[in-house]
């Protein structure tokens, strides 16, 4: 086998945001990571509760404004085809 091809490997400590320090075989010698299994909900069993009827709420809200939005995209594009015929009137009483 060939010598120094390999990393060092140093015995590690994974140092969690809560302060919980865990010793691990690794190549680098220090980790900082955000959540543990001391600190993780599904190992501690403290469940986060999530707002859901806030979410369903918001998405209510944003179906009726998209309905609504059509409805009055409607209305624009009849004003808009009344003014075109207006327009075609008007042009033909220019040519005569």
């Amino acid at each position: 086998m060939k010598k120094n091809t390999h990393p060092a490997y140093h015995v590690a400590k994974i140092i969690c945001a809560c302060g919980n320090v865990i010793e691990v075989g690794s190549t680098v010698e220090e980790m900082k990571v955000e959540i543990c299994s001391a600190c993780h909900p599904l190992y501690t069993g403290k469940k986060k509760t999530m707002d859901t009827t806030g979410r369903v709420d918001r998405f209510k809200k944003l179906t009726e404004k998209a309905a609504e939005k059509k409805v009055s995209g409607k209305k624009k594009e009849r004003v808009k085809k009344a003014k075109a015929e207006t327009k075609k009137v008007v042009s033909k009483k220019k040519k005569k």
